[in-house]
């Protein structure tokens, strides 16, 4: 039986998730391949910490070169995240001829055409189901099954702790601050959560699925993101008045020869298949020419559910090796487009404002919305809420407008007395 050995850099949750996959399951991947493949070295800096997996101590080392030298090692799997030192450790083993597996959204978004040059140089595969939706096979689809399709939109939860903390907000009453650490003591969100709760991991995704449908590039830092922060309970009761849930989504759309897309918070009708999506779990949807709509739905992380994407990637470069393919099958970044990105694009918006509780105010803030040709499609004014200052919640939803007009308007708005704060606006799935 032909031996494959790994390689891992990391060993946190991603990669002992990896390793019990392997070890669970060693005794039908084998049969399965006819493959037999061997974790060897695992880079592991602090081997007095506990990991939850039963590993011999000789099996650990303190310095990834001992992992990318080493010249019997076959495949590297990259799991320490972060761009850096990450793209340079995935370099240096493509460059040395080693097949990479990474679940690195970071990296790839950032560096993914750099690494992909170099595998194809190298004669090797980079392969990175694990950096989108966790144990959700959608690069897999997108590049194999379904590459027939044009494809003109793309939709999706692809973080779980936001969706988590927005579900339990949701259906608990709970407030942010409490979920999020609530979250935490469950391993749903890192003790550090801002790259989640500030849209930063879903940009990196989102950029990495327009590569593979639209073949664009577009920087994750580029793409308009807004997180969950801002996100209170009278939003999620608002919402939910409208027929909707709040949900933080990814999006992209292809509309002739552009492209458009963000990250943000937006209320999703209840009838929209994403809006029964919760709690850690992930969804993305596609619309293709052919196919149509489809939806891909499942755990979007968590240690096992990403480690059985991880190996997934392994045992398909460990089959490709064993039948001298090696190189021929992996997914492809494309950046060969001419569609012309042209950012956010025109939407609906939920629009939450403080304003005055007197005669006029509404009929001037209509006024104002209407001098930029922002209309308006519905309102709501609950009176009950008013503070000891006679401040009142004004709701509005508008019709479909540029995020750059609306927000022309809410400044022109808020330079009269008469409303004091603008303190929402989310977007409106239609």
């Amino acid at each position: 039986m032909k031996k494959v050995r790994v390689g891992i850099l990391g060993i946190g949750n991603v990669a002992t998730g990896t390793y019990k996959t392997l070890e669970l399951n060693r005794e039908k991947i084998q049969s399965s391949t006819g493959v037999d493949i061997e974790i060897t070295k695992i880079l592991n800096r602090h081997p007095e910490k506990e990991r939850g997996i039963d590993v011999d101590p000789s099996v650990y080392v303190q310095n990834a070169d001992d992992i990318l030298n080493d010249s019997d090692i076959d495949i590297v799997v990259e799991l320490i995240g972060g761009i850096e030192p990450a793209t340079e450790y995935m370099a240096a083993a493509l460059s040395a001829g080693k097949h990479v597996v990474t679940a690195n959204k970071a990296a790839i978004a950032t560096n993914g055409e750099r690494l992909q040059k170099l595998a194809s140089e190298n004669n090797v595969m980079l392969r990175f189901e694990a950096s989108v939706g966790g144990g959700i096979p959608i690069i897999n689809a997108l590049t194999t099954a379904l590459l027939s399709n044009e494809f003109d939109e793309i939709l999706g939860i692809v973080n779980g702790t936001t969706n988590y903390i927005l579900t339990q907000m949701t259906e608990n009453g709970s407030d942010y601050d409490a979920v999020l650490k609530d979250a935490q003591a469950k391993g749903f969100a890192e003790r550090d959560p801002s790259g989640d709760v500030e849209g930063d991991d879903v940009a990196n995704k989102l950029s990495i699925l327009m590569s593979l449908i639209f073949g664009v590039k577009i920087l994750p830092q580029d793409i308009p993101t807004q997180g969950i922060t801002a996100i209170n309970k009278s939003d999620i009761d608002y919402a939910t008045h409208f027929g909707c849930k709040i949900k933080l989504i990814a999006a992209a759309k292809k509309i002739g020869g552009t492209v458009e897309c963000d990250v943000q918070p937006a209320l999703i009708p209840y009838d929209h298949p994403i809006a029964s999506v919760n709690n850690e779990f992930n969804a993305i949807f596609v619309k293709g020419n052919a196919v149509d709509d489809i939806m891909f739905y499942g755990k979007g992380a968590g240690p096992l559910p990403t480690g059985s994407a991880v190996m997934g990637d392994i045992i398909e470069i460990a089959r490709a090796i064993e039948k001298g393919s090696a190189f021929d099958a992996q997914p492809l970044l494309k950046y060969d487009s001419d569609l012309v990105f042209t950012g956010e694009g025109s939407n609906q918006y939920y629009v939450r404002l403080m304003a005055e509780d007197k005669a006029g105010v509404l009929g001037n803030v209509s006024s104002t919305f209407g001098k930029y040709g922002v209309g308006i499609e519905s309102m709501m004014q609950r009176t009950e809420s008013k503070n000891h200052n006679n401040i009142v919640p004004l709701v509005f939803i508008v019709h479909e407008t540029e995020r750059k007009v609306l927000d022309e308007a809410l400044k022109e708005l808020v330079s009269n007395s008469y409303v004091k704060s603008v303190d929402s606006v989310i977007r409106v799935e239609k």
